[in-house]
């Protein structure tokens, strides 16, 4: 059988009818083709939930597969416009690719502890304070990859018992007297073990509510940002935020 040679003339609408009925795998292409904008405008909405663990190249590739795989399942009698529903299944493909990738590098507070010990000594050697290019560039490290790593250690350090116990000095006996804390060893151990036990209990949360912590501690992201990111309304942002915040909290009160 022959088949009309006029795909660039019909509408996307008309494409999906046309697959639907046919499986032409030229009408699925040109399909692709016609919706693959909408993985880069996607892709660009999220760098920063990717960069550092992804490519946008990456992205893109994956969202042409989410995309094929969307066109055979999509129903138009079942799902919202295919642009509606094929964004919402990119947004989870990014995600999910975050999630398989670990938000929080397993090798983090070795890295952390590296650049620390890197910044006392181009602090000595240089005799001031290292910016951050000096730093990433004596660690051969890539800046924005440096940058990421300063905003999770800040993110360890803002959700610290002080930021998600109660200020009513339940944890007054963790506060040392006299001298400079940052030398005392026993307020380097508490510190440490705080870091180590808060990334145990950001692990423990649920998907969507690590997902809230990290844009907005780790990526520095407002509420509305990643209201749109996740594709839900900005007060849904903050009762899951809400909601994360009590876990940590319980969760480390339990343990310190």
């Amino acid at each position: 059988m022959a088949w009309p040679d006029k795909l660039e003339e019909k509408t996307n609408e008309e494409l999906l009818a046309l697959y639907r009925t046919s499986g032409r795998l030229e009408v699925k292409q040109q399909l692709v083709l016609r919706y693959l904008y909408i993985v880069k405008t996607i892709a660009s909405q999220m760098r920063n939930v990717y960069a550092g663990t992804l490519q946008m190249e990456d992205i893109i590739n994956e969202g042409v597969i989410a995309i094929m795989k969307g066109i055979d399942r999509y129903d138009p009698e079942r799902d919202n416009k295919f642009e509606t529903f094929i964004s919402r299944r990119i947004r989870g493909m990014i995600i999910d690719l975050v999630r398989k990738n670990d938000w929080m590098p397993r090798d983090f507070r070795k890295q952390v502890k590296i650049i620390e010990d890197t910044q006392v000594s181009l602090n000595r050697s240089l005799g001031h304070p290292p910016s951050d290019e000096e730093v990433a560039d004596s660690l051969g490290m890539d800046i924005r990859k440096y940058r990421k790593l300063q905003r999770m250690s800040a993110m360890m350090n803002v959700l610290s018992l002080d930021m998600i116990t109660d200020d009513e000095g339940e944890h007054q006996s963790m506060q040392l007297s006299n001298g400079d804390a940052d030398s005392q060893p026993e307020k380097a151990f508490l510190r440490g073990e705080s870091r180590q036990i808060l990334a145990e209990a950001v692990n423990s949360l649920k998907e969507k509510e690590k997902m809230v912590i990290s844009l907005y501690y780790v990526e520095e992201l407002n509420m509305g940002q990643i209201a749109r990111i996740l594709n839900v309304s900005e007060p849904r942002i903050s009762q899951i935020h809400s909601s994360a915040i009590r876990k940590l909290k319980t969760y480390m009160s339990s343990y310190m």
